[in-house]
């Protein structure tokens, strides 16, 4: 489970921000939203983030989005770059590094991960874990004459001095040691087991743009227990779905797309083959079960995906992540989660992920939809609620709802929000 996450001159984040899953001593919903991983330390499952637009709110999403890329992309020269965007509008930063820090759990133990870079390479790049109060290192990646040079601490990592050197040669100075731990046939438990949580357990970012019910189909085709879970969430939410079918279908295509389709890059020289021999495309069909009730009874009725609303394929798509999510324990974030949802839909999608017991799943969403401060202490807790706020000069400050006082003496959240007292509100000068 993520504890917390601090970054340093990257997009609109020019000092450093800390936002946290830690929970405070609050006791509300602390069975199934509050997982206890070590002694005294309370994490979060869930996490909301409100804000003005382009106040940054997807931008806290992108550091996570971004960190899973650079970990495990491997690029193709020492020439590419990073992928990394510094804070643009001063420009005493735009040439300087950006750094960030990630305090995460796998189990009971704890890793701390540091990484420090600019567009074209890594400067540093360390992790440690405890077994103490006191953190160990276990790797440590430095730049020196324009070389990565990676170092492991002995007396905590078994690394023979062959695969150390294997793993120096592989990483370039603009990639990630995981990526290039990866491109070695080793075993190093210490640092593997981190790795793997990250690549793992992180998952991809969701926004309003991504393509949620091929996602639910792929998912769909390769476990059935999806399939269960999507149709008891739309019988639940009242859908008339009763059934999901989907499966491969193979359509013939014309010469003219074969042509088309062997210009365009993603085709294994083996697909093109096949393509060139049968002119055969496989494609995924969903159909949909709807009942309705007439004049002459029940009936049922089978619509194809394209006949569905956009609001029906997109909570598909979602709450396949979010299964997915719970069932792996995952990391899930969406921006805007409320895109093509009715308020009612979305505050069941995310009743239904937090009644999720014992898991150690975590949620972080975005969203302008205010009225759901209003659910604080119904169904959500004070400390998940944080805010972005773009300041005169153009940055990004991230904060918590549980900064304020007095919030016990507040009638509405909501109205409180709205009146400002949060700031992360949009100033609107008519």
């Amino acid at each position: 489970m993520i504890q917390e996450i601090r970054i340093r001159n990257f997009l609109s984040f020019k000092e450093e921000v800390n936002f946290s899953f830690e929970a405070t001593k609050d006791t509300f919903a602390e069975d199934y939203q509050v997982v206890e991983v070590a002694k005294g330390i309370r994490l979060l499952r869930f996490a909301m983030i409100y804000g003005a637009n382009a106040s940054g709110k997807s931008n806290l999403l992108n550091v996570f989005d971004f960190l899973h890329r650079f970990w495990f992309d491997k690029p193709d020269d020492m020439d590419e770059k990073t992928g990394v965007v510094p804070f643009r509008l001063d420009n005493t930063t735009n040439n300087k590094p950006s750094s960030f820090e990630l305090i995460f759990y796998v189990s009971n133990t704890k890793y701390w991960y540091q990484l420090e870079l600019d567009e074209k390479q890594v400067y540093t790049e360390k992790l440690f874990y405890y077994k103490s109060v006191q953190p160990t290192l276990l790797f440590n990646r430095e730049l020196i004459n324009g070389q990565s040079v990676i170092s492991f601490n002995s007396a905590a990592v078994k690394v023979s001095s062959i695969v150390r050197e294997k793993i120096s040669v592989e990483c370039l100075k603009n990639m990630s040691f995981f990526a290039a731990r990866d491109k070695v046939n080793a075993t190093i438990p210490e640092i593997d087991t981190a790795k793997d949580w990250l690549k793992k357990q992180i998952m991809p970012m969701v926004t309003p743009w991504s393509s949620m019910f091929q996602y639910a189909e792929e998912q769909m085709l390769e476990n059935r227990e999806i399939k269960s879970y999507l149709l008891d969430f739309v019988r639940a939410a009242d859908f008339n779905i009763v059934d999901i079918t989907t499966q491969i279908e193979k359509r013939e295509v014309t010469q003219d797309f074969v042509d088309f389709l062997m210009n365009r890059s993603g085709l294994t020289e083996q697909d093109k083959e096949e393509l060139k021999k049968n002119r055969f495309v496989s494609t995924t069909r969903t159909d949909f079960i709807h009942t309705v009730h007439n004049e002459r009874g029940e009936e049922k009725y089978n619509l194809p995906e394209e006949l569905q609303s956009e609001g029906t394929k997109r909570i598909c798509g979602l709450e396949a992540a979010i299964y997915m999510a719970i069932q792996n324990n995952g990391f899930l974030f969406i921006d805007e989660v409320e895109n093509s949802l009715h308020p009612q839909l979305l505050r069941f999608i995310l009743l239904n992920f937090l009644r999720k017991e014992l898991s150690r799943s975590q949620l972080l969403i975005t969203t302008h939809y205010d009225p759901l401060l209003n659910e604080i202490g119904e169904i959500f807790r004070k400390d998940s609620i944080w805010f972005t706020e773009k300041t005169k000069s153009g940055h990004t400050e991230v904060y918590s709802l549980t900064d304020f006082n007095g919030l016990n003496r507040l009638s509405s959240i909501q109205k409180a929000y709205n009146y400002r007292k949060f700031g992360a509100f949009p100033e609107i000068n008519l």
